[in-house]
């Protein structure tokens, strides 16, 4: 979709924070002024839909550290769980590249390829991407999808797949070690069928551990797989493909993964995630609801809370995981042309390097802001 004049206007003259006591604590949205838009995220096949976004933490083969990496859910006919595309923006030069252009016909992912929000860069260079498959668009021909590992020239290496690895969908949260790493994946596809008026919610989602080894020159080999979290519920939905746990992000020390429960309308923190050797089910609930409107991805700011999109509004809502408190909603997508204001339009979110703002994907435009 094109991006008109008018819209651009709008967006850039909406009102930045939605109303809030101004007693409340302060927070990294205060801090942010403004937000731009910095390109288009359309591939050349088409390819459209941006969901996640990466920023690089090191330069290796086409990408130069600091890029952002963003994937494409759709195809050019805008059918979800086709895209099979990775853009590259290079803050420096502000230009957008292709990245990745991967089969959509992939040997060991079944049914195919769909990029979803599931996707990280590892400092060897490897990218772990995730695939929640359709072949019409719906969930009706999902296929349980895969986690792709891409060279740093875009590059299928490997596939990992199997019983754990069943549509791979939130963004991931990542410990990296250099030679080992461990990255934690939410599969929200377990059972999930076709769309129906009311579709069932199944409470079958889980995040998955996955352990990896890196030897010089090889891919990523996954040493030990582990479901730390399960019961989270998901449901089909004919608009917006499924609706299941999506954002995942870790405390500075580790010691707590946070999860956007979506369906639930809620963050919960699942303890001791890199070592724990069991389910915690749900976890422990840290706030639910208010701000809160279908939470999507979420992203660790320097100040220790967490950045939420809703996924019901264009508004970004930070929040003191600590304790719970909601501090601020911030419109960052307010286009009156959905019901409420930026509905169904933001997905990735990804801290600046500098950590003084962040970039995020405007769905129904298909483009990558800056808010800053």
């Amino acid at each position: 979709m094109s991006l008109h004049h008018s819209l651009l206007a709008v967006l850039l003259a909406a009102p930045l924070l939605a109303p809030a006591a101004q007693a409340q604590p302060k927070g990294l949205l205060e801090t942010v002024k403004r937000h731009s838009v910095l390109g288009s995220t359309v591939a050349d096949n088409g390819d459209q839909n941006p969901y996640a976004l990466v920023v690089a933490p090191v330069s290796a083969g086409t990408i130069q550290k600091d890029d952002v990496l963003i994937t494409n859910f759709n195809n050019a006919g805008n059918l979800q769980g086709v895209g099979s595309t990775i853009m590259r923006f290079t803050p420096a030069t502000r230009k957008m590249a292709l990245f990745a252009k991967i089969p959509r016909t992939l040997a060991g992912c079944p049914g195919g390829v769909g990029l979803t929000t599931a996707m990280t860069m590892l400092s060897s260079g490897w990218v772990i991407v995730g695939s929640t498959p359709s072949k019409d668009g719906t969930t009706a021909t999902r296929g349980d999808g895969c986690l792709i590992v891409l060279d740093a020239n875009g590059n299928v290496a490997s596939v990992l797949a199997g019983p754990t690895i069943n549509g791979p969908w939130g963004n991931m949260a990542t410990i990296d070690r250099g030679t080992t790493a461990t990255i934690f994946v939410s599969m929200a596809g377990f059972d999930i069928g076709a769309p129906e008026e009311d579709s069932p919610v199944v409470e079958k989602s889980t995040v998955l551990r996955l352990d990896l080894s890196i030897a010089p020159g090889r891919p990523p080999a996954v040493t030990k797989q582990t479901v730390i979290a399960s019961g989270f519920g998901a449901q089909a939905d004919k608009d917006v493909f499924l609706v299941g746990p999506t954002g995942l992000a870790l405390a500075p020390d580790n010691s707590v993964l946070y999860v956007s429960d979506a369906i639930g309308n809620r963050i919960t923190a699942i303890a001791d995630p890199a070592t724990r050797a069991d389910s915690a089910g749900t976890g422990t609930e840290v706030t639910k609801d208010g701000m809160l409107k279908r939470p999507l991805a979420i992203t660790l700011a320097p100040n220790g809370h967490l950045l939420v999109m809703n996924g019901l509004n264009g508004q970004v809502v930070e929040l003191d995981p600590k304790t719970g408190q909601q501090i601020y909603a911030r419109w960052i997508d307010p286009n009156r042309a959905q019901n409420p204001p930026g509905s169904g339009d933001l997905f990735g979110i990804a801290m600046t390097p500098a950590g003084d703002g962040f970039y995020f994907v405007m769905d129904e435009v298909n483009m990558l802001a800056l808010a800053k």
